[in-house]
């Protein structure tokens, strides 16, 4: 039944969209998909209890006996001292590195991601089209292809731009992991964006440029206060990448200890020869403190943007 029929009014077409949507809410919300629910819920938190467990048993406990024998202890926290200790290079260390490596790798491809997708959705200009499918046929290049040439740029900037570095030395320093993070990322950060953005409706548009808007104040004023939710949903993701990552930081780092995140701490517990892997349990969730804060202090804004523009109207 659809509004292009005939012999079908109006209110009868509206009735039945209202009436499928009201029999999909209720779908939805049936017992068997809140046990689903349930099920799944307890799958996915089951490997973290374990792991939270292990992490306060013993070393010859965790070697010689599952986490499950050892809900009713004895406990320890031993593991967390090994951890929190360091050995050449102080814990704090580590975590200043990471925070000092997270934030502008998230904050540099938001703001160029939010620059582009507005361009990509509401400034016509000659191959808008062709450059945008370029922008997303980049998200399926991997990682590991681009690291050679963008290490050579580094080592070897053209022309004649190695004195801008600084004090850093040449191919390794916060700088280059923060450009590395901001490139792999700005792929789908336009793409998503830009997805959102086309979705305000365009009379809102029309009528700001009516009263007189350009395009900065059509971006400050109406584009940023909308697109807060989509914005921080990306945020968390990128937040989150960043902070777990390894592979970048250590090819792009230049292997200093100076420029380490807490991921090359986490590699260095298991020791030489992997002896000491029941430290893994521990620095795991030393690591996992500060994502989980944040996460649960931006989830409105992250459950908001993954419905953004799911529902029109």
């Amino acid at each position: 039944m659809t509004i292009a029929d005939p012999d079908v009014s109006v209110e009868q077409a509206l009735a039945a969209q209202t009436s499928a949507a009201s029999n999909a809410k209720k779908a939805l919300s049936s017992p068997w998909a809140s046990l689903a629910a349930v099920v799944i819920a307890v799958l996915w938190t089951l490997p973290t209890a374990g792991l939270l467990i292990s992490s306060f048993r013993s070393e010859d406990d965790v070697k010689t006996s599952g986490w499950w024998t050892g809900l009713t202890g004895p406990f320890t926290t031993e593991n967390y001292r090994a951890v929190l200790k360091g050995t050449d290079v102080d814990l704090a260390t580590y975590f200043i590195n990471t925070i000092v490596i997270t934030i502008p790798s998230v904050l540099i491809p938001i703001s160029l991601a939010v620059l582009a997708a507005y361009a990509f959705a509401w400034i016509k200009f000659p191959g808008r089209d062709l450059l945008f499918v370029a922008v997303f046929a980049l998200q399926i290049v991997p990682i590991q292809v681009t690291m050679i040439p963008l290490l050579k740029l580094y080592v070897q900037p053209p022309f004649n731009l190695a004195p801008l570095a600084g004090g850093d030395a040449p191919g390794g320093g916060f700088y280059t992991i923060w450009l590395s993070h901001s490139i792999f990322a700005l792929p789908l950060a336009i793409y998503l964006l830009h997805n959102f953005m086309s979705q305000i409706p365009g009379e809102l548009i029309e009528s700001a440029r009516v009263d007189g808007a350009g395009h900065v104040q059509i971006f400050s004023r109406i584009m940023l206060p909308l697109m807060a939710p989509a914005i921080a949903a990306f945020g968390i993701f990128q937040f989150l990448w960043v902070w777990n990552d390894l592979l970048v930081a250590l090819v792009f780092g230049g292997g200093s200890l100076d420029v380490s995140p807490l991921t090359v701490r986490l590699a260095e517990l298991s020791g030489t020869r992997g002896q000491d892997w029941h430290l893994l349990s521990a620095g795991a969730f030393v690591s996992l403190v500060v994502p989980l804060i944040v996460f649960l202090a931006l989830q409105r804004y992250f459950v908001r943007g993954l419905l953004a523009g799911s529902v029109k109207g």
